[in-house]
């Protein structure tokens, strides 16, 4: 069977990552870029073997390398899992993942560290696939970690660039805060179930607990923290719009293909366990929906093209997990391929856009590209429509299936998810037009160098151009009355699941939505069109003079202003004036260096006893031995 070679798939990239990375300064950038492309097509190559093998028996395959960790009770196997979701999830990493770059070749094509860079992504590769293909919580973290170390060489890449580097450390700091929720969990689970592996812990789970206990609902808070951070969640979502700093190959592969749908693919692994905590899944609706509306807001003034795409990752990542707050875990997978799909095509528009722009990322000084760039404006255009849900487009179909699934659930959630619907199409249309309709907005050498990107950039940009089309026939709506296919791929990974609860919407609900939807992505697209495409564009805006909204989301809520006064500063002042200036500096260096002076004081006065002269010792002599005599003569 082809997935007994599973562990193949991971391989192909870390031997890519080994062979640039020795080869850094030595190889040709020909040579660089075909190592780095060429593995992850290898593994995109079995993967696909592995999904028409697993099409013709469905049966799910633990492949055991090696018992890893031994040691009392525990036991840890090196070992894969390959399952429908496992699948679902290598498909996307290794199909998209390959696109980006293929992207990668020719966007980089200039870069001093050319190799270096195709070392990083085949790392990054590597890391995302075995969080994947884990077949226990351990492995699964190895990989986490390996995402979260990866994002932090990339987001820094060009790390000369200070405020590059102040990104990527961000991105470390804040992806530990949440990757300490998850270790924590593991250990609960370990402690409770005497076991790491998947199956174990769910079989244990399903039959030993009832819905509700406290253990599962601390076990499944600790989870979500995890992936509060990796999955740019509320309160732990700031580093993601920072990592813009990155290429945006990079860009495209952390928020498409890679390390934020980490979050959403641990929970629907974990189904089992969050479905046996319904407070869990109430507090993961509610997050979902107020950062997806949050994020949309802040979009919505945004001005470079980069930020843009980075709050709506955030806001449709809120969508998944409001799906799987809602139970509705084939949703939210639904969501994260279609968004795979059209996240990397928006980001990859965007870096040809860039290119095109000689470095320049603020869409006030673009305009009137339509021409100039016509397969990207053209791919952009269908990304937009896609994620927008202009009907038959990918997002479509799963955007309105999870506003469906979460109305039976809470209709204050699907309140806040129909507005970011709303928010979503103004500010991705407004920034469609403010960068290709209107007047030319750049400089005149900018202007002069316009031009369309090469074939190894616009390739990419069409397949995903395709698959944003054809990517949300995988999940039709109930009202159709035909199967749907994802969900019943997806079908094995909840039959142990006893405690899901499924919901299928009427007709008429679907109806309803899909109508409404439509409706207002109508008014909106006319309305941006008249804004931002017919009337000017400002090219500098004076914040000062805009109503107060508009501070609060060109500001972004002053939500790192917050955070910095709330917890940075507080930290500082203590680490500075308390534990430095006070503790370290004048009771534990005082107290070293009292010893010290003591020591040397009193030395300094007995050293003046040393005179060096014979009558002086003669005499103290004397006074010696008359001392004595006289103490025992008188005693």
């Amino acid at each position: 069977m082809l997935a007994e070679l599973v562990w193949l798939v991971p391989l192909f990239p870390l031997l890519g990552f080994v062979i640039n990375g020795l080869g850094f300064g030595k190889l040709s950038r020909s040579t660089s870029s075909a190592i780095g492309v060429g593995s992850v097509a290898l593994s995109f190559a079995l993967v696909v073997g592995i999904f028409f093998q697993y099409l013709g028996n469905h049966q799910a395959v633990t492949v055991n390398l090696y018992e890893w960790i031994a040691a009392g009770s525990l036991h840890v196997n090196f070992s894969f899992l390959v399952d429908a979701l496992t699948l679902n999830m290598l498909l996307i990493v290794t199909g998209v993942g390959l696109l980006i770059h293929i992207y990668s070749a020719g966007y980089m094509s200039h870069d001093e560290g050319f190799t270096k860079f195709f070392a990083y992504l085949n790392l990054f590769m590597f890391s995302m696939l075995v969080l994947v293909l884990g077949s226990n919580y351990l492995m699964m973290f190895i990989g986490w970690e390996g995402v979260g170390l990866c994002s932090y060489l990339l987001i820094g890449y060009w790390f000369k660039n200070q405020d590059y580097t102040a990104a990527a450390n961000k991105a470390f700091i804040m992806n530990r805060i949440g990757d300490l929720g998850f270790l924590l969990g593991m250990f609960l689970i370990y402690i409770n179930f005497g076991s790491l592996e998947f199956s174990q812990v769910f079989d244990k789970a399903a039959s030993g607990f009832s819905t509700g206990d406290p253990t599962i609902v601390a076990i499944t808070l600790l989870l979500f923290v995890g992936a509060c951070g990796k999955s740019a969640q509320i309160p732990l979502y700031t580093w993601l719009p920072d990592a813009m700093a990155g290429p945006t190959p990079v860009s495209a592969l952390i928020h498409a293909a890679t390390m934020v749908t980490a979050g959403i693919y641990m929970i629907v692994r974990s189904n089992v366990l969050f479905s046996l905590a319904p407070f869990t899944l109430e507090v993961i609706l509610i997050i979902g929906s107020v950062t997806a509306l949050l994020a949309a807001l802040i979009a919505l003034t945004q001005n470079d093209i980069k930020k843009v795409l980075a709050y709506s990752t955030v806001s449709q990542l809120g969508y998944m997990f409001a799906a799987i707050g809602a139970s509705a875990y084939t949703s939210a997978m639904f969501h994260v391929t279609t968004h795979a799909f059209f996240k990397a095509l928006l980001f990859l528009c965007a870096g040809s856009v860039i290119h095109a722009m000689s470095g320049e990322q603020d869409m006030r000084k673009m305009g009137g590209l339509k021409g100039k760039l016509r397969i990207t404006f053209i791919t952009m255009l269908i990304g937009t429509m896609a994620i927008t849900g202009v009907p038959l487009l990918s997002g479509f179909f799963s955007k309105d299936e999870i506003l469906m699934m979460v109305w039976d659930r809470s209709p204050f959630a699907f309140l806040l998810l129909a507005i970011t619907t709303v928010l979503t199409s103004i500010y991705m249309f407004r920034m469609l037009f403010m960068t290709f309709y209107g007047n030319f907005r750049g400089t005149h050498e900018q202007e002069h160098h316009l031009h369309e990107s090469p074939t190894s950039m616009t390739a990419p940009l069409m397949i995903l151009a395709v698959l944003s089309v054809i990517g949300g026939y995988l999940g039709l709506p109930h009202l159709t009355g035909l199967p749907h296919a994802l969900h019943n791929f997806l079908h094995p990974i909840f039959e142990a699941n006893t405690r899901l609860i499924m919901s299928e919407p009427d007709a008429t609900t679907e109806l309803l939505v899909v109508a409404g939807a439509t409706l207002a992505l109508a008014i909106v697209v006319y309305v941006t069109y008249q804004t931002f495409a017919v009337k000017p564009v400002e090219r500098e805006i004076d914040i000062a003079t805009k109503p107060f909204w508009y501070k609060l989301s060109y500001n972004k809520f002053y939500v790192d202003e917050i955070y910095d006064a709330a917890l940075v500063q507080p930290i500082h002042i203590l680490s500075e004036e308390g534990l430095w200036k006070t503790l370290d500096v004048r009771v534990i260096d005082g107290a070293v260096n009292g010893v010290a002076d003591a020591v040397r004081g009193g030395s300094e006065t007995l050293r003046r006893l040393q005179t060096g002269s014979v009558r002086a010792y003669a005499a103290s002599l004397f006074l010696g031995v008359v001392t004595v005599l006289g103490y025992y003569l008188w005693r």
